[in-house]
């Protein structure tokens, strides 16, 4: 499933990741329009963030796999104290699970709505924001992606 890169004109206010041989699918598979997470092909348990070997059965054989792009808000907290000159506040920071896995959750941003509008339970699509090499994934409410 492909979903939208968001460009960008202003200049990267985040701290970007290292892309390591375990994280760089993670982070630039958004180039494609696709969100990839780490997948234990011995025991199909997904993993993230990326780890070299699978938690619950110990395999090495592990490699990124596409999953859906949607999710659920877990719990979110706004953020009202710009840290960096140039970033909009508030915001909202979000542990969005995705329905692949029970507890398969990542750390994000959540888009296109106003922060106050963020709750849990909200059903959310993935969206991308490119920064040079990486594309940060970031989630919007279904009802924002699809219109």
């Amino acid at each position: 499933m492909e979903f939208s890169v968001q460009p960008t004109e202003s200049p990267c206010l985040r701290m970007l990741p290292e892309l390591t041989p375990e994280t760089a699918p993670f982070w630039s598979a958004g180039a494609q329009g696709r969100l990839l997470i780490a997948r234990c092909n011995a025991c199909g348990h997904w993993i993230h963030p990326p780890m070299p070997v699978c938690a619950r059965c110990l395999s090495r054989d592990i490699m990124p796999a596409p999953v859906s792009g949607r999710g659920t808000v877990h719990s979110f907290t706004i953020n009202h104290q710009a840290f960096l000159p140039g970033v909009d506040v508030p915001f909202a920071i979000a542990i969005v699970e995705l329905p692949e896995q029970e507890a398969l959750r990542l750390t994000t941003n959540i888009v296109d709505c106003p922060p106050e509008a963020v709750h849990i339970g909200m059903e959310v699509t993935v969206r991308f924001l490119p920064q040079g090499d990486i594309y940060l994934p970031l989630f919007a409410p279904v009802q924002a992606a699809e219109t």
